[in-house]
């Protein structure tokens, strides 16, 4: 039998930065962690990977992205993230 393959949303309507996209990220990309994750898109990229409680490591899943126009507008670093996600072979990003 097929395992579903997880799905998690970060909402563009709660940042408008990349300090509170981390927080996001945080959110919803980690769980039961006793420290925070790093503030910087090397630390993302280990998020990306799993293994910090929500995915394992080399887990496919789809990542949507609410609101995302918005986080293009307001983060300077949006392509750059749009890029890590991307060359990021277990997840699938749908921006909506």
């Amino acid at each position: 039998m097929l395992k579903k393959m997880l799905t998690i949303k970060i909402q563009g309507n709660n940042f408008s930065n990349l300090a509170e996209f981390f927080d996001e990220v945080e959110r919803k990309m980690t769980k039961g962690l006793d420290w925070k994750i790093g503030r910087n898109l090397n630390a993302f990229n280990d998020v990306l990977r799993g293994g910090f409680g929500v995915h394992d490591c080399d887990e496919d899943y789809k990542l949507i992205w609410e609101n995302s126009q918005k986080s293009k507008s307001e983060l300077q670093e949006f392509t750059t993230i749009i890029e890590m996600i991307n060359e990021n072979e277990y997840a699938k990003l749908e921006l909506r």
